[in-house]
C-alpha cells in the first residue's frame, strides 16, 4: 500500500520507553471519534532541516481515567464505546494500530460484550492491539503500599493472560502523579522491563535530562524507561505538536521517539482528523519519518540502537500534584486500614489453613483485592474526584474490609476452640500475632469483670502479666477496659487469662506517671507549655528530643490557596495560624499506662490529642481526633529535632529512601525519619502514622501533612467565585493515630519498620468460652531471624493451594537471613541484596520451596 502507516518491518526484539506527544487542545474540544476533517493540509508548514531524521512512532491511544468527573460505572460505558470506535478506524484504515492499558476495562467489556473482546483478540493476535501496563489500573503509586502494587501486575497479568493469552511487557502509567523508587524492581517481577510515564515533565523534574532513560530503583534494579515530553492525547491535526516534537527532540542522544494520538480522559480513542493529518504530513517534503506503532515495537526498536551515554536516573520520580498526597483523608485512610485487613486475614488464613484446618477464601480474597485496585486509581486515591465517588469508595473499602475480617474471624476463632479453657471463674482471651517477630503487643479488650476486686492477668505458664483497667468504650454497669502487655511469639497465638486473687500483684516496673502538665516513666519525659507546643526529654540521653522550647508539636496553619492537586505548588510555607491549647485533662495514670486529653482550637476547628505512655517505653503515642472547618488551609504538625547535620528517610512501597531537607512536599508511607548528629554521637525521631501519606522536612523541622481544605475536583485555571456555596473537602471529624520513637543510633536498628507494622497491622484477639481442647496455649509457626528481613504476605497461590510468602529487606543492607516456616516443617536460607523482594513458593504436600518472580511463576 502506497504511504502506508503500518510498522516498518523487521524491528521486533524487546521493551523499554520513549515518547513523543500531542496536545492539540482538551478532550472536551475534541471532534467526535468519527468526524471528518478537511483540507487537514492548509498552510503546510517548512521543516526543520533535522526533523527529517526524526523517526516517530505514532500510538494510537486513549487515556481513560475510570473514576475522576464521573462515576465507575460511566467508565465502564466509556471504555465499551471507545474499544468499538478504535475498531471501527482501523476497518477504515487497516494499518492503525491500538494500545490500551487496564484488565480491569478488558474485565468489564468481557462481562458485558463477548463478541467485541473476540474482535480485539484478533487485533491482538495479528500485531494490531498492543496489550501495555499489566497492572489492573493506571494507579497512583506514591500510597498504595508494595504489596498493593504487587497485586495490581498480580492480577493484572493473570487477566490479560486469562482472556488474551500473554502477559504485558511493557509498564504504563502516563497520567499518576509521581512514580515511587521501589517501582523498577517491582516492574521487573512482574515480568515487564521497560516503562512509560508523563509526570512529573521536565520542568517538575529537570533533573531528567533525556527523555529516554535508565531508571534505576532503590535496589538497585533498572528499567529502560521513556517520559512523554507533551501530552498522552490529540484529538486533531498532529502537526503542531509534530513540531513542537522536533525541537523537544534536539540534542536528545535518541532520534527516535513516540507520539501519542487520539481523544483521551474520557475516552475516545484515534480519530478520523488525526488519520487524515498523518497521512497528509507522510507527503510532504522533510517531514519526520512516521508509522503507526505500538509501544512494544518501539521499545524493540531503540533497544538496537540505545546510545553510550544514556542516562541512569536513580530514585523516584517526584514532583507533580503534590496535594494529592494529603486531599481526601478519608479515602487515604481507608486505603491504609484495607490493605492492612486484606494482608493480615491472607496471613492469618493461608498459615491457617496449613497449620489447624481453617478455611481459606480465595475467590473472595481475590474479590477484594480487585476492588481495592480499582478504588486505587490514580484520580480516586489522590482525591480529585467527585463528592458521589468518596461516598461510593466509601462503601468499596468496607466491603473488602469485612470480607477481610470475616476471613480473619474466621480463621482465628478455628483455633482459639483448639485450645481448652478449665475455670468458668475466669476470662480467657488468645492474642494472635500476624508479623514474623516476637511482639510485646498492649492488648486492649472490653470484659465482663468487676475493677474493684483483685485479679491477676496471667499467661498460660502462671506468669504475672502488667495490666490495669481503664474506663470500657460502652456506658453498661457490667464491661470494663483491660489494658494488659503480652509477649506474642512470631506469627503466633498466646492465651491470657484473668483470674480472681487475694491481691493483685504488683509486677510493672517503669511505670508513666501523669499529672499536671507532665507525663512520664523511665525513658521519656512530655511537658505541656503554654504556647500549646511539647516538650520531650528523653532521660537516656540526657537531651531535649525539639531543637528549643515548647517547638514539639506545633499545629501550624498553613495558607494553601490551590486548587485540589496543587498544579504548581512545591511546598507548603506561609504559616497563617497556630491552634492553640484550650485544656488539659489527665485521663489515666497508671501503673501500665498513663494518658493525658489535651485539646486545641483554631477558628472553627477543634483538635484533640489523647497522649498515651507505656511502662518501660520509648515510643510515645497520639490519639488524634480533628473537627475540621477550614477553606484553603492546610494543618501541618511540626516537629523540629535536636540534631545537626539533618537527614530525612521516608519509607515508601517496599523499601525507604532518603530525601533533601528543603521543604519539598513528599509523598511518604507509614513513617518518616529525621536523624543526625546530637552531642555528637547519632540520634533521631522517626514519627509513625496509620492514616497520613504528605510530609516535608526544611532542615531539622520536620512535618505531618495533616488536612486541607480545597474544592472537590478544583482545577486551575478555573477562578473560586466569592458567594458561590461550594463542596469543601475534610470537613469534619477525622481520627488516625501517631507514634513518636527518638532514638540513639540510626533509624535502621530503631524498630521502626517493626513499629509501623505493629502500629497499622494490628493484633486480633478473641474472647474464649468455656471448652476442651489439645492445642498449647501458645503456639509459633513463622519466624525470620533477623529483623530487617519483613514478611508482608502469605497468601494461596492463584493457581493450586500452594503457599506464597513474600519478604523484603528493609534497612537497604545486605543480609543473609532464614525463615523457619514451623507450618511446613521446613527452613529456607537466602541473602537479600538491599530492599529485595523475595517470593517463595511452599508446595502443598512435599513443602519443597521455590524462589518465584511476583506472578508466582
Amino acid at each position: 500500500m502506497k504511504n502506508s502507516l503500518s510498522f516498518l518491518p523487521g524491528r521486533a526484539a524487546a521493551s523499554a520507553a520513549l515518547i513523543a506527544v500531542s496536545l492539540f487542545g482538551g478532550a472536551q474540544n475534541a471532534p467526535a471519534p468519527g468526524a471528518s476533517v478537511a483540507n487537514v493540509a492548509t498552510n503546510r508548514p517548512n521543516w526543520a532541516p533535522d526533523a527529517k531524521s526524526l523517526r516517530l512512532h505514532m500510538i494510537g491511544n486513549s487515556h481513560i481515567d475510570a473514576v475522576w468527573l464521573w462515576p465507575l460505572a460511566e467508565a465502564d460505558s466509556v471504555v465499551h464505546s471507545t474499544f468499538r470506535s478504535a475498531l471501527d478506524r482501523m476497518k477504515e484504515d487497516p494499518d492503525l494500530q491500538m494500545t490500551t492499558s487496564s484488565s480491569q476495562f478488558y474485565e468489564w467489556v468481557e462481562a458485558s460484550d463477548p463478541g467485541l473482546i473476540a474482535e480485539i483478540k484478533k487485533k491482538v493476535d495479528a500485531g494490531k492491539w498492543d496489550l501495555v501496563g499489566g497492572w489492573w489500573v493506571e494507579p497512583d503509586v506514591n500510597m498504595p503500599n508494595g504489596e498493593s502494587l504487587i497485586r495490581q501486575g498480580l492480577y493484572g497479568q493473570r487477566s490479560l493472560q486469562r482472556i488474551f493469552g500473554r502477559h504485558a511487557k511493557v509498564g504504563y502509567n502516563p497520567d499518576s502523579f509521581g512514580h515511587t523508587g521501589s517501582l523498577p524492581q517491582i516492574l521487573k517481577l512482574q515480568g515487564m522491563d521497560a516503562y512509560v510515564f508523563m509526570r512529573p515533565n521536565q520542568n517538575e523534574n529537570p533533573a531528567v535530562k533525556q527523555n529516554l532513560f535508565e531508571w534505576k530503583g532503590i535496589d538497585g534494579t533498572t528499567v529502560l524507561t521513556f517520559r512523554i515530553p507533551l501530552a498522552y492525547d490529540d484529538p486533531g491535526d498532529l502537526r503542531n505538536h509534530m513540531e513542537r516534537e522536533v525541537a523537544l527532540l534536539r540534542g536528545q542522544p535518541m532520534r527516535t521517539a513516540m507520539e501519542f494520538f487520539g481523544v483521551g480522559d474520557h475516552g475516545g480513542g484515534p480519530t478520523k482528523a488525526n488519520m487524515a493529518s498523518l497521512r497528509e504530513i507522510q507527503k510532504e517534503p522533510g517531514a519526520p519519518t512516521i508509522f503507526y506503532s505500538t509501544p512494544d515495537k518501539f521499545f524493540a526498536d531503540v533497544r538496537m540502537r540505545l546510545p553510550k551515554d544514556i542516562q541512569v536516573y536513580t530514585g523516584d520520580l517526584q514532583h507533580h500534584s503534590v496535594g494529592c498526597y494529603t486531599a481526601g483523608a478519608e479515602m487515604k485512610k481507608m486505603n491504609r486500614t484495607t490493605e492492612a485487613a486484606l494482608q493480615a486475614a491472607e496471613k492469618m488464613s493461608a498459615i491457617g489453613s496449613a497449620a489447624w484446618g481453617a478455611a481459606y477464601p480465595k475467590a473472595e480474597f481475590t474479590k477484594a483485592w480487585q476492588r481495592l485496585l480499582l478504588l486505587q486509581f490514580h484520580d480516586g486515591l489522590a482525591g480529585t474526584t467527585l463528592p458521589e465517588h468518596f461516598i461510593a469508595a466509601r462503601d468499596a473499602f468496607g466491603r473488602a474490609r469485612d470480607i477481610a475480617m470475616e476471613a480473619m474471624t474466621s480463621s482465628t476463632q478455628r483455633l482459639a476452640w483448639q485450645i481448652p479453657t478449665t475455670d468458668p471463674d475466669s476470662k480467657y482471651l488468645v492474642i494472635f500475632n500476624p508479623h514474623a517477630w516476637a511482639s510485646k503487643t498492649h492488648v486492649e479488650y472490653d470484659l465482663g469483670w468487676d475493677k474493684d476486686k483483685p485479679a491477676q492477668v496471667e499467661d498460660e505458664t502462671g506468669r504475672a502479666l502488667p495490666f490495669q483497667w481503664v474506663p470500657a468504650t460502652t456506658v453498661v454497669t457490667n464491661r470494663i477496659g483491660l489494658v494488659a502487655e503480652v509477649d506474642v511469639p512470631p506469627f503466633g497465638y498466646r492465651q491470657i487469662r484473668v483470674r480472681k486473687v487475694e491481691k493483685t500483684p504488683d509486677v510493672v516496673t517503669g511505670a508513666p506517671t501523669a499529672q499536671n502538665s507532665v507525663l512520664e516513666n523511665n525513658h521519656l519525659r512530655l511537658e505541656f507549655v503554654k504556647n500549646g507546643g511539647l516538650n520531650l526529654f528523653d532521660k537516656d540521653t540526657n537531651a531535649p528530643v525539639f531543637a528549643g522550647e515548647g517547638t514539639g508539636m506545633r499545629a501550624l496553619v498553613m495558607e494553601d490557596l490551590s486548587d485540589t492537586w496543587s498544579h504548581h505548588v512545591v511546598s507548603y510555607d506561609k504559616q497563617i495560624g497556630e491552634f492553640t491549647r484550650t485544656s488539659l485533662e489527665v485521663m489515666e495514670n497508671g501503673p501500665l499506662r498513663a494518658r493525658i486529653r489535651e485539646k486545641r482550637t483554631f477558628g472553627a476547628s477543634t483538635l484533640t490529642i489523647d497522649w498515651l505512655l507505656y511502662a518501660n517505653s520509648r515510643k510515645l503515642e497520639a490519639r488524634v481526633q480533628l473537627d475540621w472547618h477550614e477553606h484553603q488551609k492546610m494543618l501541618k504538625f511540626s516537629f523540629p529535632v535536636n540534631v545537626e547535620s539533618p537527614k530525612s528517610t521516608y519509607e515508601i512501597a517496599y523499601g525507604a529512601m532518603e530525601r533533601p531537607t528543603n521543604g519539598d512536599e513528599n509523598p511518604g508511607q507509614r513513617w518518616i525519619d529525621l536523624s543526625g548528629v546530637q552531642g555528637g554521637k547519632p540520634y533521631g525521631l522517626a514519627v509513625l502514622n496509620d492514616a497520613k501519606y504528605g510530609y516535608s522536612v526544611r532542615g531539622n523541622d520536620m512535618r505531618l501533612s495533616v488536612a486541607r481544605a480545597a474544592v472537590y475536583a478544583h482545577h486551575e485555571p478555573r477562578v473560586l467565585e466569592p458567594g458561590v456555596d461550594y463542596a469543601w473537602m475534610d470537613q469534619g471529624v477525622q481520627e488516625f493515630r501517631m507514634e513518636l520513637m527518638p532514638h540513639t543510633g540510626p533509624w535502621q536498628d530503631a524498630g521502626v519498620v517493626h513499629a509501623a507494622e505493629e502500629l497499622v497491622e494490628q493484633t486480633p484477639i478473641i474472647y474464649q468460652g468455656i471448652h476442651p481442647g489439645t492445642r498449647a496455649a501458645s503456639g509459633s509457626f513463622l519466624s525470620v531471624d533477623v529483623p530487617n528481613v519483613v514478611v508482608e504476605a502469605v497468601k494461596r497461590s492463584e493457581d493450586g493451594d500452594d503457599i506464597i510468602i513474600r519478604s523484603y529487606e528493609t534497612a537497604g543492607r545486605a543480609t543473609n537471613a532464614t525463615l523457619d516456616l514451623k507450618f511446613a516443617g521446613k527452613q529456607w536460607h537466602g541473602n537479600f541484596h538491599p530492599f529485595e523482594i523475595k517470593t517463595l513458593r511452599v508446595a502443598k504436600g512435599s513443602g519443597a520451596i521455590t524462589e518465584v518472580n511476583a506472578l508466582e511463576e
